[in-house]
């Protein structure tokens, strides 16, 4: 679990990368999204509902240390703008965010802010959706070829290829049933989204990347969270 969380958050220490840790994604994404539910919550007696989503927003961008949200600039102004393979690894790689990234990482934290504007305080319904999109990450690290050699998230591969843990799916389904129907159906655009955002990688990469796999998290989040707060 340590090598998890040094994957995915600020915590756990330097510790490298294994095929062993992702089994534990889910976990963390759960911890993580109760965590924020709990942040949600009480900031939610505190202040009106915009600045409560507000610090639930800031809140996850600590918790996280903005690494999934990094990763949504670099995607962003590797995969969208006209350029060869080769050169949009480059791009990814830089630490400068362009005109893509910037466009589109003020976008999702708009919408991801703006959703948990509209909705009561739900930890479930984030629990659900944060494990989930660490579930995504998982897979997508065992089924999907990698597109930078010698990148940090090439380590997942080093034991060869396996099944994502029918555990992790199970305590997807079971968060997402105790968050009710916005957890069902914010669990599913979740998975819609980041695929799109994984098929974009293979299709301009060759395969995913860590920056990658932290954008198709977060994308899939404000899917999800904008399903949940659709007046349906």
């Amino acid at each position: 679990m340590r090598r998890a969380l040094s994957f995915l958050t600020p915590m756990g220490g330097a510790v490298a990368p294994s095929p062993s840790a992702l089994a534990w994604f889910p976990v963390v994404g759960s911890l993580l999204g109760l965590a924020l539910g709990g942040v949600w919550w009480l900031a939610d007696r505190l202040w009106v509902a915009p600045v409560a989503a507000a610090v639930v927003v800031a809140a996850d961008l600590a918790l996280t240390g903005m690494l999934h949200f990094d990763g949504v600039v670099d995607a962003a102004d590797g995969l969208l703008p006209p350029l060869e393979q080769g050169r949009r690894l480059e791009v990814m790689a830089d630490p400068a965010a362009g005109a893509f990234g910037v466009g589109v990482g003020v976008v999702v934290l708009l919408l991801r802010w703006a959703s948990l504007a509209a909705l009561a305080p739900a930890p479930w319904l984030l629990a659900a959706l944060w494990c989930g999109s660490r579930l995504v990450m998982a897979g997508v690290a065992q089924s999907v070829p990698y597109a930078r050699p010698g990148g940090l998230a090439g380590a997942f591969l080093a034991g060869g290829r396996r099944r994502v843990p029918v555990a992790g799916l199970l305590l997807v389904g079971l968060l997402a049933a105790l968050a009710g129907g916005d957890g069902v159906a914010g669990v599913v655009a979740l998975g819609a989204a980041a695929a799109g955002v994984v098929a974009l990688a293979v299709r301009r990469l060759g395969g995913f990347t860590g920056d990658v796999l932290g954008a198709a998290g977060f994308v899939g989040e404000t899917a999800g969270l904008l399903v949940a707060a659709a007046r349906l």
